[in-house]
């Protein structure tokens, strides 16, 4: 059987079923191209179906297209297809200008300008022998682009195990798009004698391999793996080199274990040039009922500490456990020790939760069913102490034991809550603490047991524009001490308080205009009264009270002192108001302002310990406030306390942020405490192109290689008061599309002690990192900091479809 075509039209047929191959082959141009136009031509429509994967199940089952300028061969034997070869099935398509496939041994053998697209990743090269349906065959001198992480490179030969599996032979790998001009080199280039790529776990293996940068070798290793997309990998991860003011130069070689998809593990051996080696580890776990993480460092025999070092951690949230008796559940832990009081300022960049003074150690047991909750708590406190900065210990609390029950819309439309706690309190007291704070009545206080039972019913009415609450509450207090009290001798005392509050409230709404801009204007009026009668606490221990910060939330509320030991005596009148401006279409707010003050009519004569005269000011400060967000590119928030009684300012705080694009934020804020401090804070992440002029696109959207763009990024912490630098991060981006370099300067005031730290990075993008990470520095003090290659989504095959 023979059949020849012109390429107008090319010919085009499907090797599957047999019978339409033959009536493919057999049928006259002219009577094929008649039927076809007497067919009814089918209805196409766009559908979202389209696969990325396609099941193996079913690969067996998918047609055979090809298309060229000759076709010729025997049904169900072989075809050969010459000018313009093209074969399709399914996520593969092979094109040259010779083709030749045996169907009964599904092999596919292609010459001449030979190129095939697997599922997005391309192959091109001379020659080409493949197995179709099971990928199996070779490739030889083929040129490769995966899809996954952009990488391009060149090889003598490619061996394709299967579809997922192949082994490429004295191999080039970069990320570097190849630019104009014979004389082009990629700015880093990774050549091994094999590289070996799995796609299922999305990682290539290197063996004698060479890391070039800037024509330069800068890594010579045996063996090495690195990412082929997001998937996480086990294997030695690039070197991380630093400088610290404390340690000397930190070299760190991680090592990472993917242990399994909800699961995996980080070693952290560091060499510490004048400490030591510290030897650090992670383990993260996430299973359908919880999760958690624990980690540690063990540093033997420091040197500039002679003793050995160590910090660990654990945290377990299990949302949902099964006890015997008590049923559905819930747990949570979190452990938190290190070895010595200077860890804090020594280690002060390991994890977060043991780089803090106060380390809370806790677990909790929950039982809930409805309204109802059972809870038992234990939580302890590692206090490090500065002989400089001595702090007072808070309690521990070993048990908690509380019961609580809460009901919305009961008799005639009440909501109800009852609340009962049973708590002993200890506290370790050293002679540093108690030459610290001599006088401080939490020094002598006893350790006790506290039991309270608090009663609340209230009433809401609410209907569009405007809410009324009516509230009780009842707080009964036992305490029973270990010791009796110094100040009267008891060893035992109780106290029952009372509180009555009413909140109102309206909402009015009017449109208006700001600017041109339309806009609904609200008006939210506000008054919230509270009486609560004077009850003596103040020789009472305070095991857990604290004045609460005064705000916009707290001025509203029953007692200014969180915690259970102290109930103010109140008979208060607090009265404010807001006016918002938002968007009519989306309702999204693009200004806030607001004010509220406090009016006392009695002498609030329950205070904390240490004072001793009563509060009697019949006015509170003022506070004011503000948020304008009309322009998206500009937002400006404000708070002052003011006291008009001395025509001072108590508290102030102003914040201005511009952020007209992506990489491109500044923010500006002040803070000012009466009598303690005042402080400048400047923030910003910025390309320096544009200071002259280049407002180029940025290349975080690309791997092109070219001239590249500068980023300015830091954040400055500045006292007024002490005209010093309190807290500054600097440095500088360099994003050359296929690379990214960093430096970065951390400067971090912990005390009287100050600690520099130098970090450097060079980020092959789609590769790995080289350096000390100062991503996450950056991310946590500079706000809105974007990180100048993060993929957010894997690409589709379709993407690269040809």
């Amino acid at each position: 059987m023979h059949h020849a075509r012109t390429r107008a039209p090319l010919a085009r047929f499907a090797l599957s079923p047999v019978a339409l191959v033959a009536a493919a082959l057999l049928q006259p141009a002219g009577a094929r191209a008649q039927d076809a136009a007497a067919a009814a031509s089918p209805a196409l429509k766009p559908s979202p179906m389209l696969q990325e994967k396609i099941p193996a199940d079913q690969r067996s089952q998918l047609p055979t297209f090809v298309e060229g300028d000759r076709i010729q061969g025997r049904t169900d034997l072989e075809t050969t297809v010459e000018g313009h070869a093209q074969l399709r099935r399914g996520d593969t398509v092979i094109r040259a200008k010779r083709l030749e496939y045996n169907n009964a041994t599904d092999l596919a053998r292609a010459t001449g300008d030979v190129h095939i697209n697997k599922a997005g990743n391309v192959f091109e090269g001379p020659l080409l022998e493949l197995e179709v349906d099971a990928f199996h065959g070779f490739f030889n001198q083929p040129r490769y682009h995966f899809l996954a992480n952009d990488a391009y490179g060149q090889a003598d030969r490619v061996d394709f195990i299967d579809d997922q599996h192949a082994v490429i032979h004295n191999a080039t790998y970069t990320t570097c798009q190849r630019q104009p001009g014979p004389s082009w080199m990629p700015d880093w280039i990774l050549r091994a004698a094999s590289i070996s790529t799995d796609q299922v776990e999305q990682v290539g293996y290197a063996s004698n391999a060479r890391l070039d940068f800037k024509g330069v070798p800068i890594l010579a290793v045996p063996a090495l793996s690195f990412p082929l997309g997001d998937e996480r990998k086990s294997g030695v991860l690039p070197p991380t080199l630093g400088m610290d003011s404390r340690s000397g130069v930190e070299t760190t070689v991680p090592y990472y274990w993917n242990i399994a998809p909800n699961r995996d593990a980080t070693l952290y051996p560091t060499i510490m040039t004048r400490r030591g080696v510290d030897l650090a580890g992670e383990f993260r776990y996430l299973e359908p009922g919880y999760q958690g993480l624990v980690s540690g460092d063990y540093l033997p025999d420091d040197k500039l500490r002679n003793m050995n070092r160590w910090g660990f951690t654990a945290q377990h949230a299990q949302p949902s456990l099964q006890l015997p008796v008590l049923g559905a559940s819930s747990l949570n832990l979190n452990i938190n020790r290190v070895s010595d009081d200077n860890y804090w300022k020594d280690f002060m960049h390991s994890s977060g939760s043991l780089t803090q003074r106060l380390l809370s150690n806790d677990g909790t047991l929950g039982w809930g069913w409805g309204g109802f909750g059972l809870s038992g708590r234990v939580q302890r406190w590692q206090v490090l102490q500065d002989p400089a900065s001595p702090i007072l210990p808070p309690y521990d609390r070993a048990p908690e034991l509380t019961a609580r029950r809460a009901g919305n819309n009961l008799w005639g439309g009440t909501d109800a809550a009852v609340e009962a706690d049973y708590t002993y309190f200890t506290h370790s007291i050293n002679d540093l603490v108690r030459t610290s704070f001599p006088t401080a009545p939490e020094v002598n206080q006893p350790d006790g047991r506290r039991s309270y039972l608090l009663a609340q019913v209230s009433r809401p009415w609410q209907a569009p524009g405007w809410f009324f609450t009516p509230k009780a509450q009842a707080q009964a207090r036992y305490y029973g001490f270990d010791t009796p009290l110094s100040a009267t001798g008891q060893n035992s005392a109780s106290v029952t308080v009372p509180t009555l509050s009413l909140d109102s409230g309206l909402i009015l709404e009017r449109s208006t205009s700001v600017l041109g801009h339309a806009f609904t204007q609200t008006l939210e009026p506000r008054a919230f009264y509270v009486y609560t009668p004077y009850r003596d606490q103040n020789n009472l221990p305070n095991y857990d009270s604290a004045q609460l910060d005064f705000n916009f939330a707290t001025i509203y509320s029953e007692n200014q002192y969180g915690g259970n030991d102290r109930i103010a005596d109140n008979n208060l009148l607090t009265l404010g108001a807001t006016t918002r401006y938002l968007d009519p279409d989306s309702g999204a707010e693009a200004a806030r302002f607001g004010v509220a003050q406090r009016l006392r009519f009695k002498d609030q004569r329950v205070v904390l310990p240490g004072q001793t005269s009563p509060i009697s000011d019949r006015l509170s400060d003022s506070l004011f406030g503000a948020s304008v967000t009309y322009v998206p590119k500009w937002s400006v928030d404000g708070f002052l306390q003011y006291n008009f009684k001395y025509n001072q300012s108590i508290r102030s705080t102003f914040g201005v942020r511009y952020s007209p694009g992506n990489y491109r934020t500044v923010s500006l804020g002040y803070r000012r405490q009466q009598g303690q401090s005042e402080q400048v804070d400047l923030g910003w992440q910025w390309p320096i192109n544009d200071l002259w002029g280049d407002r180029g696109q940025d290349l975080g959207a690309g791997r092109g290689q070219g001239p590249g763009r500068w980023y300015s990024v830091g954040r400055l912490d500045y006292s007024l008061r002490d005209s010093a630098l309190v807290d500054g991060v600097i440095g500088l981006e360099y994003d050359a599309g296929c690379w990214i370099g960093r430096i970065v300067m951390e400067h971090t005031q912990t005390g009287a002690d100050v600690n520099k730290r130098l970090l450097f990075q060079l980020e092959f993008v789609g590769f790995s990192r080289l350096g000390s990470s100062p991503l996450d520095t950056l991310k946590q003090n500079i706000p809105r900091y974007q990180f100048l290659r993060e993929q957010v989504s894997t690409p589709s095959r379709f993407s690269n479809y040809d």
